[in-house]
């Protein structure tokens, strides 16, 4: 299948929505139970960058980050989320589109990315350690499940960080 990797554009937020739906479904993605409307997703995640994969024009996957803090001494270090639908996964998709947002994160000045990763979510374990990140943590029973074959469970996460080999070095 071929695809593009280019910047998420304000017309793609349905399919972008749409894919984050399904990844929440999923139970092994996120702690949230539903996608925001798009004001709250925007407002909350950083203007750039923000990726999509794309094959005839589709939105396929997508990519974005989050700050960590909004303090001035934490501007370079972001958390990131990336999701594939699910007819599109194991297809080096997800990779391709990890590396282009790794590209893009240090362009945009970030010297620190950040996953969070449910421990049974091993595809996306997998994926960012492929892509240079390593894990620093482990948080037991951060949260608990309100949705999914999860609900009502407390949940553990494995934290990732990926340091920058050009910026934020000096």
């Amino acid at each position: 299948m071929e695809y593009t990797v280019d910047t998420m554009k304000r017309d793609d937020w349905e399919r972008v929505r749409s894919i984050y739906l399904e990844g929440i479904a999923g139970g092994n993605s996120t702690f949230e139970n539903d996608a925001p409307d798009w004001n709250t997703w925007h407002r909350d995640h950083l203007r750039e960058p923000r990726l999509v994969a794309r094959a005839m024009d589709t939105v396929i996957a997508w990519a974005a980050l989050t700050p960590v803090s909004r303090r001035r001494v934490y501007a370079g270090v972001a958390e990131l989320s990336l999701y594939v639908a699910s007819k599109h996964r194991g297809r080096g998709i997800g990779s391709a589109l990890l590396a282009a947002l790794i590209d893009a994160s240090e362009v945009s000045g970030i010297w620190t990315l950040q996953g969070v990763i449910f421990p049974e979510n091993t595809a996306s374990l997998g994926l960012f350690r492929k892509q240079g990140f390593r894990e620093v943590g482990r948080r037991e029973r951060l949260g608990k499940m309100t949705h999914g074959e999860y609900a009502g469970r407390w949940r553990d996460v494995v934290l990732l960080e990926r340091r920058s080999s050009r910026v934020g070095i000096e």
